[in-house]
């Protein structure tokens, strides 16, 4: 038996003034890369109940953020550091704590992943 091949054409069809057209809109590599990295910074579920939680509470530190989101310190760490590598958090040092913040990137990602409504999305276990 032969497997039905539907993901390509069976022969070439090439509409080069349209495709060329098309091509030459596309944004640069230079574009691309930074909003691949905020994808991916967002593209687990346990960072974005961490974004979540950081949008509803505005500023957290990671005890905070691990009990929220019920998962270990070591584990919310790792991810708020994710998010903070992919420009989608900050932090700043207040005293002994660290406490993190979403950036407006962050919070517009969260916003269309999450929808517009984002405290709702909370759903603590």
């Amino acid at each position: 038996m032969t497997e039905e091949r539907i993901d390509a054409c069976d022969l070439l069809c090439l509409a080069l003034p349209h495709a060329e057209e098309i091509r030459g809109r596309l944004p640069s590599l230079a574009v691309v890369e930074p909003a691949a990295s905020a994808a991916k910074g967002m593209a687990d579920p346990t960072r974005l109940k961490v974004a979540a939680a950081l949008a509803a509470g505005d500023e957290l530190c990671v005890c905070d953020l691990a009990w929220i989101v019920g998962q270990a310190q070591n584990l919310v760490s790792h991810h708020v550091r994710q998010l903070r590598n992919a420009g989608l958090a900050t932090s700043r040092r207040d005293g002994r704590l660290v406490m993190y913040a979403l950036t407006e990137r962050g919070r517009a990602l969260l916003g269309v992943l999450l929808g517009d409504d984002v405290e709702a999305a909370i759903e603590i276990q």
